[in-house]
């Protein structure tokens, strides 16, 4: 059996204001933007040399999922962008005016910050040390 995640659908207001944060805030690349129908378009991101999970950007469609957006977790980390140089992309994100709330950190496991997106849905920006190459740990 062979399967995988391919998409992850977050949850936004704006398709132009998400596309524009994550291609220039955060260096994605827009790998798909068609649109379905007047109100609906398929948007996939992803961070440069991804290649199996993308980001499916889903504007909001009704109060619920309005709600919703910023806070997909429930407060909790929500995705985790896994980096090669942990201090090139902290200190390009803080030039960036992307907020962190959670200052770095040296874990067993890697070099770790935690930023907020243009919604308030919390990252891990992390640094995995050789030996945990790949592999995520719970908080």
């Amino acid at each position: 059996m062979n399967q995988r995640i391919a998409h992850i659908a977050l949850v936004v207001k704006d398709y132009d204001e998400a596309i524009q944060f994550y291609t220039e805030k955060l260096d994605f690349e827009l790998l798909e933007d068609t649109r379905i129908d007047d109100l609906k378009r398929w948007v996939v991101v992803s961070p440069p040399g991804a290649k199996e999970c993308c980001l499916l950007l889903a504007k909001a469609a009704n109060e619920k999922q309005l709600a919703s957006i910023g806070n997909q977790a429930g407060g909790r980390v929500f995705l985790f962008l896994f980096t090669d140089d942990f201090w090139r992309d902290y200190n390009k994100i803080i030039e960036r005016g992307i907020k962190f709330v959670r200052s770095p950190k040296e874990e067993p496991y890697g070099t770790v910050a935690v930023f907020e997106d243009l919604y308030g849905n919390l990252w891990d920006l992390l640094q995995p040390n050789e030996k945990n190459k790949g592999v995520i740990k719970n908080k």
